[in-house]
């Protein structure tokens, strides 16, 4: 049996290469504020990638993805294992694009902060009186350029985005740059507009994407996952302060609270976070989560 090892190993992604594809394993391992935690999430990887499949399934109206198969038996027998089971995708390679495309259709998190000092987000005028959580009156895209691990990702405007695109593909910085702004609110709307349906408030997300083999853009990455979006409880939704989640941002708040944590949970906190996984799973499948 042919070994894998991962070429590229991310704060919660493994991502191995197979020859003419790739797969990419959804860990359980949970990072805040850019730092791996010392404990793991268990499912989480399977809900991180079972949800990607479910968006990806859903939106191939509106655009292509990478995904080839979430199932284990269409991958290497190395990938055959409980280890990798329903948190293991094999997608296609992809010549990723270098932005980070990010949509809010609600304020809040580093939006509303930079909203109450000079009532811009990523250099987008807003309305005067909006609250914190408020729905904006049309979702707004503010990309942001890809860092390293350790690093931050730097919020750039549309215009900085093209100039950005433009150094990596040459005469094409504006098509790609527009693309993927249409691309990412048209993928929003859809998916906010369903989720609504299920309970469930997609207050803001991330997207990426990447070039096929034929030159064109389709997504890639991870899709509206609880570690790439904010998920809220559509049925306690109050603007005026933050919102309870269905991602980590439960962890997140234990670290803040707890200074000195050594960048560990104690167990109730884990647990109650992947019950916030597994709700928003159920919640938007309509399934158990297999």
């Amino acid at each position: 049996m042919q070994e894998f090892k991962p070429f590229k190993e991310g704060k919660v992604r493994e991502i191995y290469d197979i020859g003419d594809s790739l797969v990419m394993v959804a860990t359980d391992r949970i990072s805040c504020f850019d730092v791996i935690l010392n404990n793991t999430i268990e499912k989480k990887g399977t809900v991180l990638t079972q949800m990607s499949k479910f968006w990806f399934d859903l939106t191939k109206d509106i655009l292509p993805n990478h995904m080839i198969s979430a199932d284990t038996k269409d991958m290497p027998e190395f990938f055959q294992n409980e280890k990798f089971n329903g948190k293991s995708m094999m997608v296609k390679k992809l010549e990723m694009l270098p932005v980070e495309c990010i949509v809010r259709g609600y304020i809040t998190g580093s939006g509303w902060k930079s909203y109450l000092e000079n009532g811009t987000v990523c250099g987008i005028k807003l309305p005067e009186g909006l609250k914190e959580s408020d729905k904006l009156p049309e979702p707004i895209y503010t990309p942001s350029t890809k860092a390293e691990i350790g690093d931050h990702d730097e919020n750039i405007s549309f215009e900085q985005s093209v100039a950005h695109l433009e150094k990596y593909f040459p005469g094409k910085g504006q098509e790609y740059a527009e693309k993927l702004r249409d691309y990412t609110i048209a993928l929003y709307k859809k998916c906010a507009d369903y989720a609504l349906t299920k309970g469930i408030i997609i207050a803001d997300t991330k997207f990426e994407f990447g070039l096929n083999e034929k030159g064109e853009i389709v997504i890639g990455d991870e899709m509206l996952t609880p570690d790439s979006s904010r998920f809220w409880p559509a049925d306690s939704y109050e603007p005026g302060h933050g919102q309870p989640s269905f991602d980590k941002q439960f962890a997140r708040d234990w670290l803040k609270a707890n200074p000195g944590n050594d960048w560990t949970l104690p167990e109730d906190i884990v647990e109650k976070t992947i019950d916030k996984y597994l709700d928003a799973y159920k919640k938007l499948t309509g399934e158990e989560l297999k």
